[in-house]
C-alpha cells in the first residue's frame, strides 16, 4: 500500500520527534491521527495546518486501554476507513539530562514501571486495537520508536533504556506473530536529537560530543529520523519486519 492511501496514527504526535513524523506522513498524502496527551493546542494546531480531510487530533493516555479503543472509533468515523499504520512514538515523561537522572544506587521501580507502561503498555494497547482493521485492510504497518542506548549505554538512562530494550523483543516477536496478516513490525532508534522538548534539556557540550563522535560529525534532527519511519510505513520495506534500524549517524554501527 503506497503512504499516501494509509491512515496513520502517530502517538504523541503534537510535539517533538512526534511532530516531524506528522509532517513526513502528511507530506506523501496520508491521513494522520495525530495522538495526544496534554498538548491540546499544539495538536489541534498542527491538525488545522492540514485540514479535516488530512489530519485530526485526538486525545488519549496511550497507557489506559479504553482511551486507546476510543482512538480507534473515532479515526474510523472521521476518515471512513480504518487505520492502517501505527508509529509508537509517546514517550512517558523523561528529560534526557544525565545529570538529574537517577542512578543505580538510587533509582526506584516506580521510575521502571512509569517507562515499562509508556513503551511497553503503550504499544500493545495501540497494537491490539489495530489489529482488526489491519486485518480487515489486509495491511498493516506498526513502527516502534527505540533507542541506540541498549547498544551503547554511555549515559545511564536504566528505566528509560530498559524499557526501549523490551520494547524491541515485543517488536520481534509481534513481527513472528502477525506476519501471515500482511501486518510488518519494525522499529527505528536514535540517539540524541537536535532538538526536541525531550533533549531540550541536555547541556550543548554534549551534543558537540556525539556530532565529533558520528562519521557524519553532526547530530540527527527530528525531521532527518522522520525519514527513517517514512521508509518501514513504504513499498521499499514489503518484505522487511522484525527489524530495528539505527538513525543516529553512524554512533552505532550493527
Amino acid at each position: 500500500m503506497q503512504i499516501a492511501e494509509q491512515i496513520v496514527l502517530v502517538t504523541g504526535g503534537a510535539r517533538g520527534l512526534g511532530t516531524s513524523i506528522v509532517h513526513a506522513f502528511a507530506a506523501q498524502g496520508a491521513r494522520v491521527v495525530i495522538n495526544y496527551r496534554n498538548s491540546a493546542a499544539a495538536a489541534e494546531t498542527l491538525a488545522a495546518s492540514y485540514g479535516p480531510e488530512h489530519a485530526f487530533a485526538v486525545r488519549a493516555d496511550v497507557t489506559d486501554r479504553a482511551q486507546v479503543a476510543a482512538i480507534f472509533t473515532q479515526a474510523q468515523a472521521h476518515f471512513g476507513a480504518p487505520v492502517t499504520t501505527v508509529v509508537n512514538n509517546a514517550l512517558a515523561d523523561f528529560q534526557f539530562n544525565g545529570d538529574a537522572r537517577s542512578g543505580a544506587a538510587d533509582i526506584s521501580w516506580d521510575e521502571f514501571e512509569a517507562q515499562f507502561s509508556g513503551s511497553v503498555r503503550g504499544a500493545l494497547n495501540t497494537t491490539q486495537q489495530a489489529l482488526a482493521g489491519m486485518r480487515e485492510a489486509g495491511f498493516g504497518r506498526i513502527i516502534n520508536i527505540g533507542t541506540n542506548l541498549f547498544q551503547n549505554p554511555v549515559v545511564p538512562y536504566h528505566d528509560y533504556t530498559a524499557s526501549k530494550a523490551a520494547l524491541l523483543s515485543l517488536t520481534r516477536t509481534l513481527a513472528s506473530d502477525l506476519g501471515p496478516h500482511n501486518i510488518a513490525v519494525n522499529m527505528v532508534s536514535g540517539g540524541l536529537l537536535r532538538t526536541t522538548d525531550a533533549s531540550a534539556a541536555t547541556p550543548e557540550d554534549v551534543f558537540d560530543f556525539i556530532a565529533a563522535s558520528t562519521p557524519l560529525r553532526r547530530v540527527t534532527t527530528p525531521d532527518e529520523f522522520a525519514d527513517a519511519v517514512l521508509f518501514f510505513a513504504s513499498p521499499w520495506a514489503r518484505s522487511v519486519t522484525g527489524q530495528n534500524l539505527v538513525v543516529d549517524g553512524g554512533l552505532v554501527m550493527n
